[in-house]
Order: C-alpha cells, then structure tokens, then sequence
C-alpha cells in the first residue's frame, strides 16, 4: 500500500470499526431475557417495525456485490446491465400478497426457515429437506460474492492478499454469533446512509467534472461501437431483448425465495409493517439504477479495471472511479459504504443458512428433541462454519468462479417457487409431484447453464445465464434466460406428476395449517407451535 490512499484507508478502517463495535452493542438492543432460541438470535425476537424492516430488508437485497457488479456489467456490456432495475421494480408488487401469506402463517405455527412452511403444508420431510439444500447451497456462493465486493474495494486502495478479509469476517463472525439478527438490523442504518449519500454525491459531483450526461453517454456509445460483441451498447438489440425481460422476471421471482430474503420478513412485527415496506422499499430501486449508471461514468472517465495475475479485475471499476474522481477523504467514505455494505448482507445470509440446518436437517434427521436452546447453539456454531467456507471459497477459487456459482444459484432457487410461493395458494400439488418438478427443473437448468460458453473468458461451460434458442433448433439468434425454462419445466412436471399421483391414489402428506392461519396478524391468539415431528 503506498501513502496515496493512507487518508482513505483511515477513514475505512475506522467506519468499519465503528459499524463492527454496532454490531456487539446489538446483543443489548432490545435485549430479550434470553437470546437461546432461534427467535430471538435467528428472527430478532420477530419483533421489529416499519423501519427497522425497511433498513434491514434493503440492507439484505442491496449488497456490496450489487454495488461493484452492475455497473461493471454496464461497463462491460452496457444496456444488459440494467435488467436488475426493472426486475427490483416489479419484484414487490409479484411478492405483497406472497410475502404477507408467509408471514402470517409462520407467525401461527413459529416457523422459522421456508422449508418449515413446506414440511407442514405437505407433510413431507422429503420435499422439506430438498428446499432446505436448494436453500443452503443457492445462499453459500452468494456470502462469498461479498468478500469479492470488499476484496475490489482493497485492492483500490493497493492492499492486496486475503489477511484483510480474513480479519474482517473474524470480526462479522464473532459479533454474529453474539447479537445473531440484531447486529445486521441495527448496522444496516449505517449501510444504507452511506451508500445514499455516496450516490447521491456520486451523479451530481463525476457528471459536472466529465461535461455532463451527453459526454458520458456518447463515450459509452463510442466505445461499445467498438467491439466485436453484437450485443452489446447502450440500447438494446433484437438479439438479446427477450433474455432481458426473461431475466429481469426471473431474477424477481428468484429474490424472495432466498432464505436471507425470508428471514428479513418473518423477523416483522406485523403484517401492516410488511404492507409498507413492500411499498415503500421500490426506492432502493431508483438508488440501483442510479449505481449502474456508474458503469457509463466510469467509461467516460477512461478507468481501467485493476489487473491481478495478468487478469483484469471489472469488478473493480466502481472503486476506480471513485478514486480518480473524489477527493481521498470522501473516497475513504465511498470505500467503507461498499465494504460494511458487505457486513449486512454475509451476517443475514449465514445465519439464514444456519437456521436452514437447524431446523430442517439437524432437528428434523440427527436430533428431534432438540430443546430451543440446543437450536440457538447449534445455529450459532452453523453460521459460523457458513461464513468459514465463504472465506475458503475466496481463497481456494477463482473469483470468477465464485460467480458463476452465484448466477448457478439463482437458477437453483427459483425451483423451489412451486413448493414454497404457489404453496401458500393452493395445496393441489402432490407431494410426490413437487419432488419430481424439483429434480427435473434442476436437471433442466443445470444442463443450459453447461451448456453455454464464453469465449471471453475462455470458458467452455457455465459462461453466462443467456442460452441460444437456437439450440432448440430455433432460426434464431435471440436468447433466454435458463432459470425461466428451467422453472417452466418444474412446474410442467409438477403437474404431470401430481396427475399421476392422484390417479394411482397415493397417499399425500397431512396439511397441518388452517385457511385462517394465513390472515393471523399480531393480536390473533397463536394456535399450538407445530410439531414437525408429528407429521407423516
């Protein structure tokens, strides 16, 4: 590290310490009489209001990887990298009426986890336990992704090597472990500040000293205008039009079937605190698409990825261009609100992974007479392991890599739409049916996504999510996103399936929920917690 980011680095640090010592005053905010069940460390006590939910549900969707990787997607490819402001906007609207079913009927029975949801309402352990794997392995990759968002922030800053982000999850571990969901919620006020005003600065201030608008986006238009890719620029094309708009619905449907996503929600107050927030959180959507245009201004500005190894980093572009058009101590700020924006997301997601075993694999096959205790502790000890092997990920494999798993699990999690958001609709699918739709829509997906290369990066498979309908035999040059064919193809089985079971006449699992469970609010008295270990 050389003396021209030592005012950056400074100010980093020190953020970063202020958020991390937020995170062990958590354990004291709203201090239950005891933290030793998953609804006080997993769920926050399932307690928290309008705000509070607003601040963590963003914090939670909004990472640092979504900081660094969609612009650089627009500095790469350009329009297609805009998908994710529309999929954000129609995401809530597709999600209200879903969201509110869930919650109520997890706040009657006190489930924890989506898998929960689907072991009492099919009375299968089977299906159970695959939406608790799809869960844990589509979230895994998705802890790693942050690491790569404060990885590109240090190397800015000409700090290279893995002891920094060893040393900063050390720190997200052991305040996790302590104040479970409180830390993420209470930092998330920091996150979400931060990144407001280092946006807000960052389209006013870089425009003016680029010469406005029109200079960034005839510098874009340029540049793309040069490239070899058909693709790409800064408008669509006939070729990939349909791929956007499949992967922009998608993406959507995937969000809030991420278990971090479930868990933000079932941590609410009430249904009324969920009906604002899912009206109130499509302004982080505006903050997005204000944090793609970064890939144009970083066009315009001339910024070179970071190269490691011969290799050039695109994630890295963002951090670039803040470092070339800020003064160092609001850089120093703009570094620290991509860093802890890593902090929030990584601590929800492990510990929604951690529940994920608890509950539906620990409980369910190795100990069901686990007392509420014994569930805090050993989620506690799961999350951390999580956050272990997000770590190893990043020292043992290619970054790259790293990102195609994350984009293997969208396409992964989208599978269980079936079981878990048309389940809280109707109970005509078979047990055994949803099963097979599951296996089959990941075999599908699994499949494409082999399928597809990138010559750019030298990949002969898993090279993007945009598969050529022409290999259908199509004659085509457009394409389509593999988790929506993967999904149609779930539920076509599913179908078929549940037709085949009923007509065989086997037996389906008893359902344990009640139509009036899914309109319980806050003041409905709780019928008795469910008892998993009851069901057939």
């Amino acid at each position: 590290m050389s003396t021209d980011h030592l005012t950056e680095l400074i100010i980093f640090a020190a953020l970063f310490l202020l958020v991390s010592g937020m995170g062990f005053v958590a354990a004291r905010w709203r201090r239950p009489q005891t933290m030793d069940s998953l609804d006080e460390w997993g769920l926050g006590g399932r307690n928290f209001g309008g705000w509070i939910t607003w601040f963590l549900v963003g914090g939670d969707l909004y990472t640092a990887y979504t900081f660094v990787a969609v612009p650089a997607l627009v500095f790469g490819a350009g329009a297609a990298g805009f998908y994710a402001v529309p999929y954000t906007v129609v995401v809530y609207p597709l999600v209200f009426l879903v969201l509110i079913r869930l919650w109520s009927v997890s706040h009657v029975h006190g489930f924890v986890t989506p898998a929960d949801f689907v072991r009492a309402r099919f009375g299968s352990p089977t299906l159970a336990l695959a939406i608790a794997v799809t869960g844990i392995v589509a979230t895994m990759p998705y802890i790693a992704l942050q690491l790569v968002g404060i990885e590109a922030v240090l190397k800015a800053m000409g700090i290279n090597g893995h002891l920094p982000i060893i040393i900063a999850f050390g720190i997200l571990a052991a305040y996790t472990y302590q104040s479970g969901l409180r830390a993420p919620a209470l930092i998330a006020f920091v996150k979400d500040v931060l990144i407001y005003l280092v946006i807000i600065v960052a389209v006013l201030y870089i425009p003016a000293k680029l010469g406005g608008w029109g200079d960034i986006f005839d510098s874009a238009q340029a540049k793309f205008a040069k490239t070899p890719a058909p693709s790409d620029g800064i408008l669509l094309d006939g070729t990939n039009q349909l791929n956007y708009a499949m992967l922009a619905l998608g993406s959507a449907l995937a969000l809030f079937l991420y278990p971090h996503s479930i868990t933000g929600i079932l941590a609410a107050r009430n249904r009324d605190t969920i009906k604002r927030n899912m009206s109130a959180l499509p302004a982080y959507s505006f903050v997005l698409g204000l944090i793609a245009l970064l890939g144009f201004m970083a066009i315009a500005a001339g910024v070179k990825p970071i190269t490691t190894d011969g290799k050039a980093d695109t994630n890295t572009v963002v951090p670039v261009l803040f470092d070339h058009m800020f003064p160092s101590w609001f850089t120093g700020i703009a570094f620290a609100a991509v860093g802890i924006g890593a902090l929030v997301p990584a601590a929800i997601m492990s510990i929604a992974a951690a529940n994920l075993f608890t509950r539906n694999i620990y409980k369910e096959y190795i100990r069901p007479d686990a007392t509420d205790k014994q569930e805090a502790t050993v989620s506690k000890l799961v999350s951390l392991i999580v956050k272990v092997g997000a770590v190893a990920c990043i020292l043992l494999l290619d970054p790259e890599f790293s990102i195609d798993l994350q984009l293997i699990g969208g396409v992964i999690i989208l599978q269980t739409l079936p079981a878990v958001g048309l389940g809280l609709f109707t109970r005509w699918f078979h047990r055994g049916g949803l099963v097979a739709g599951w296996a089959a829509g990941l075999a599908t997906g699994l499949w494409m996504l082999y399928q597809i290369p990138n010559p750019a990066k030298g990949k002969e498979h898993f090279g993007g999510s945009a598969f050529k309908l022409s290999d259908f035999g199509l004659d085509t040059k457009m394409t389509i996103y593999v988790g929506v064919v993967a999904l149609a193809v779930n539920l076509v089985v599913a179908v078929a399936g549940t037709l085949v079971c009923r007509a065989a006449k086997l037996a389906d699992g008893t359902d344990i929920t009640r139509e009036a469970d899914y309109t319980a609010d806050e003041g409905d008295p709780k019928v008795k917690e469910l008892d998993l270990s009851a069901s057939t």
